[in-house]
């Protein structure tokens, strides 16, 4: 199947920009701490760093994401919430970040989207350990990714001692989503502002349901 990156770019005829999100911490918030989480199979969406986009066409702040079904969603919420109540840091949807943190006009930005799912089917994933001194789950990549996917759980600014407090308090409240697997269906595209640090002006734009992997 084809790669979510090269459907993006072919999507329109300007150049697409990237920056892959959240593990580029110095360009986001203080730290951002995350679970490793899952693998994905060859045919799931990966990032390929692109160019800035031209000063003229950026009108917002974009961010795909993969979405994790209900479920999985719901359990990975509950971490999220107590994480927060614990570290603090604001609250923000369950995602895996496709792409991220791309400044483009709202139409050119939707008609990529829509172009690069249009392309696309679902995809399995699963859950891995947090990750030493931070606490997120990666995303397994095949060995052609650029970067390495992941889920975060929290937004903070922690000194490391208190990272991996957090971390291990990952462990504690749910022992068993180290493994979960499940498939990714549902692809969002997200207005994501990295200069708002509360993220109270991030707001979904679509949400694109994918169809089965043909067998």
């Amino acid at each position: 199947m084809a790669k979510f990156d090269s459907l993006w770019n072919k999507a329109t005829t300007s150049p697409s920009h990237a920056l892959y999100l959240l593990h580029r911490t110095g360009d986001f918030l203080p730290f951002s701490a995350f679970l490793l989480l899952v693998p994905f199979s060859p045919s799931a969406p990966r990032l390929k760093p692109m160019d800035e986009a031209p000063a003229e066409a950026a009108k917002e702040v974009y961010s795909v994401w993969a979405l994790p079904p209900g479920d999985v969603c719901d359990r990975i919420k509950l971490i999220m919430a107590a994480l927060r109540s614990e570290f603090g840091g604001p609250a923000f949807e369950p995602h895996i970040t496709v792409v991220g943190a791309i400044s483009l006009a709202p139409d050119d930005a939707l008609r990529r989207f829509r172009s690069a799912c249009a392309a696309l089917s679902r995809y399995p994933a699963r859950v891995s350990a947090a990750a030493p001194g931070n606490f997120f789950f990666f995303i397994d990549p095949s060995p052609e990714a650029p970067y390495t996917p992941h889920l975060s759980l929290l937004y903070a600014d922690l000194p490391d001692e208190v990272k991996e407090k957090a971390r291990q308090r990952v462990e504690e409240l749910d022992k068993e989503i180290a493994g979960v697997t499940f498939e990714v269906a549902a692809l969002a595209l997200w207005k994501t502002d990295t200069e708002d640090k509360s993220l109270e002006s991030w707001e979904p734009v679509e949400v694109y349901q994918l169809p089965p992997n043909p067998k």
